[in-house]
C-alpha cells in the first residue's frame, strides 16, 4: 500500500518533530518532553493511515461505473444535470478514517474542471453540495457524460485535483483527494441502472456503483 505524496509533509513533520522530543526525553528524562513526542508520533502515523493509497482491484467491464471514492452512501437522487442530462446522484460521505483518494468512476476524457469556493458545513448535510468549497470534474466517455464532485467538509481544508482538460482517464485512475473529512458525488446518466443504496459502504475504485441497463 503507498501514502499519496500530498501526506508526506504532514507525516514527515510529525516524525521528526516526535523523534527530536523522544531524544531529548531520553538524554534529559524530561517526561512532559516523552509525552508530547508519543503525541506527535501517534499524529505521523494517523496521517500515513489518511493519505494511504491501498490497491483496488478495478472491474474490466467498461460498462460499469465504479465509486470515485471510499466512504458510506447518504442517499441515491434522480435530477437533472446540466452536463449529464437525466441522471442518478450518488452522494458519499467520507470520515477522516475513509481513504481519502477520489477515483475515476468511467474511461473517458476530461470535458472540464470547474473550482468554486464555499463555506466549510459538515459533509453529511444536504446544504454542504451547494454552499461548500467543491471542485467538479466532467468526463465524457464511450457510455456518455459523467460528473464528479469533490467538496469539502467541516474539517477538509483543501481540494486537490491531478488532472487536466482534454486529458484521458481510465476506469478507477487516481485523480485526486480531499483532505480530513468531505463528500464526493458522483453523477451518471440513467442508461444506467443503479447497484447501491443509501447507508452502504462503498469502496473507491472498486464498488459498483451502476450498470447499463442492458448488461444489467
Amino acid at each position: 500500500m503507498s501514502i499519496a505524496r500530498e501526506g508526506y509533509p504532514f507525516i514527515l513533520s510529525a516524525s521528526i518533530v516526535g523523534v527530536t522530543l523522544a531524544a531529548i526525553s531520553a538524554l534529559w528524562v524530561w517526561t512532559p518532553s516523552l509525552i508530547v513526542a508519543a503525541i506527535f508520533l501517534l499524529f505521523a502515523a494517523a496521517c500515513a493511515g489518511f493519505f494511504r493509497n491501498p490497491t483496488r482491484a478495478i472491474p474490466a467491464d467498461e460498462s460499469m461505473v465504479v465509486s470515485p471514492a471510499d466512504g458510506r452512501v447518504l442517499q441515491v437522487l434522480e435530477i437533472d444535470d446540466e452536463y449529464v442530462g437525466q441522471a442518478y446522484r450518488v452522494d458519499i460521505f467520507l470520515s477522516i478514517f475513509d481513504v481519502h483518494i477520489n477515483r475515476t468512476p468511467a474511461s473517458g476524457t476530461v470535458d472540464f474542471i470547474t473550482y468554486r469556493s464555499g463555506r466549510f458545513i459538515s459533509a453529511f448535510k444536504d446544504k454542504a453540495s451547494d454552499q461548500n468549497e467543491r471542485n467538479d470534474v466532467g468526463i465524457s466517455g464511450k457510455w456518455g457524460r459523467m460528473r464528479v464532485a469533490q467538496i469539502a467538509g467541516s474539517v477538509a481544508r483543501r481540494i486537490v485535483c491531478h488532472v487536466r482538460e482534454r486529458e484521458p482517464v481510465s476506469m478507477g485512475q487516481v485523480f485526486g483527494l480531499i483532505r480530513f473529512g468531505s463528500r464526493t458525488e458522483l453523477t451518471f446518466p440513467r442508461t444506467y441502472t443503479p447497484c447501491v443504496k443509501a447507508g452502504q459502504h462503498v469502496k473507491g475504485g472498486e464498488t459498483v456503483m451502476g450498470k447499463l441497463a442492458q448488461h444489467a
